[in-house]
């Protein structure tokens, strides 16, 4: 794959995951500014992971069958309408309804560049551009609050959180203006076919559990929640069921037959279960409790995302050299912050930057190796699947770790939350060793061999 369709492809991952940042910091200007309550605020911000979560097993399969470049151009064009949309928004329902949108554009658009990654690029290359993929991840995931904090503060226009929620929208255009060079795969024979009973049990499911973890703090937990949350593991256990009877299964069978890929996923749910209320809770206790504007609150998480940056690019030779050890050290890391970070925000100043500079470092390890180091290992006709897969879990992590944080941070304040923070970083370093365990070969050695024919315009 060429440099410029490799752009491409990361550019879209950026702004899907900058989306999901950028709303830390806005919304309560935006509460402010559309008389808004915070349920409709959370709605806002946990909106757009709620449709991402829940498109990206049926997309990804949906690109086995039309082609993933044809549907990488689909789901650019609704995040990229929905993104405007947002941005123009006179009330909170018109907000709402274009973040649900917005986070299916990128449900049908992450699945499609992962796809593309592992058809288009040779086995002995992928590692690397599974790595540049992830470090876009990383600096994606902090650039959002850094670009929101300096809009809402020098507020251009007097329209400070339009603009950072707008942010996306010229990305989304020069992408499709270069869709061309994207190279036109498509799955093997066989894999096109999609499942409907297997669709409607994963998004259904997913739905009814992700739905009650966005709302239901906000709602005081009702009855209607855990009867939700009861009917998603009925659903989506009868979706694992079905998918070893029919023949044309949405999540392909080899998908989670390789312990690798088990643990690699589980490690990437609970890690994430901790890394976006980490940063939204440093968020909230600048904001609320310390009374920071936001251009302080986003230069006092600056060392975080600065951090990130040599973690990212450092991560690429630590797991050829480690392999699974890079996780484990990486999630070790961000519980010693974690509990770190209270103690600091009494200390002086260059004492938190040192601990934030440091969780940011083990978070662009993580997040730039955990990709490359599981889809590595996948044999080819799984490689749709946990390309689906392995962005659900991180999705589905986010959006649990946010509702549980939120929970302990309420009834405990800061020190709590951050406990339950270590906790979760500390689960997935257990997952990430037993990762290690399985692991048979450093990532240079790539045991499956493709079977799928190079998609045209490589």
């Amino acid at each position: 794959m060429r440099p410029a369709a490799q752009a491409v492809l990361l550019s879209g991952t950026f702004v899907q995951l900058m989306s999901v940042t950028v709303m830390q910091l806005a919304v309560p200007r935006i509460r402010h500014d559309l008389a808004a309550g915070s349920g409709a605020g959370q709605l806002a911000l946990a909106g757009y992971t709620l449709t991402f979560a829940c498109a990206l097993i049926t997309a990804a399969r949906l690109g086995d069958r039309f082609g993933y470049r044809r549907l990488f151009v689909l789901g650019t064009v609704v995040f990229t309408a929905a993104s405007l949309a947002a941005a123009a928004a006179p009330d909170m329902g018109t907000l709402v309804t274009a973040r649900l949108l917005q986070g299916a554009g990128s449900g049908v658009v992450a699945p499609q560049i992962l796809s593309l990654i592992q058809t288009a690029v040779p086995a002995d290359r992928r590692a690397g551009v599974l790595g540049r993929y992830g470090a876009t991840m990383a600096i994606a995931a902090l650039a959002g609050p850094l670009c929101c904090g300096v809009l809402l503060h020098f507020d251009p226009f007097g329209a400070g959180w339009r603009i950072a929620l707008a942010l996306p929208v010229p990305v989304g255009l020069a992408a499709l203006a270069s869709v061309r060079i994207l190279p036109d795969g498509r799955g093997p024979a066989g894999t096109g076919r999609v499942d409907p009973v297997g669709a409607a049990l994963s998004l259904t499911g997913l739905v009814l559990l992700v739905l009650p973890l966005t709302l239901g703090q906000d709602a005081g937990w009702p009855a209607w929640t855990w009867l939700s949350a009861v009917l998603a593991v009925g659903l989506l256990a009868a979706f694992g069921v079905s998918q070893r009877r029919v023949r044309h299964p949405l999540v392909h069978p080899e998908a989670l037959t390789a312990a690798t890929t088990r643990w690699g996923i589980a490690a990437v749910l609970l890690f994430n279960a901790g890394i976006p209320s980490f940063s939204l809770l440093l968020s909230l206790h600048l904001q609320g409790a310390l009374h920071r504007d936001p251009l302080v609150t986003a230069m006092t998480v600056a060392p975080y995302a600065i951090g990130a940056v040599p973690g990212s690019r450092l991560a690429e030779a630590a797991a050829r050299r480690f392999g699974a050890a890079t996780l484990a050290a990486a999630s070790g890391g961000l519980a010693a912050v974690s509990l770190l970070v209270v103690p600091a925000l009494a200390a002086p100043a260059p004492v938190l930057w040192v601990v934030l500079g440091a969780g940011g470092f083990a978070f662009g390890l993580f997040t730039a190796s955990a990709f490359s180091l599981v889809l590595s290992r996948v044999p080819p006709p799984a490689a749709s699947s946990v390309s689906g897969l392995l962005p659900t879990a991180q999705q589905l992590g986010g959006t649990v770790g946010v509702a549980l944080a939120g929970v302990v941070y309420a009834e405990g304040a800061m020190d709590a939350a951050m406990g339950y923070e270590a906790f979760v970083f500390l689960l997935a370093a257990v997952a990430a060793a037993r990762l290690r365990r399985r692991t048979a070969e450093p990532l240079g050695g790539v045991p499956w061999t493709d079977s799928i024919s190079p998609p045209k315009n490589c």
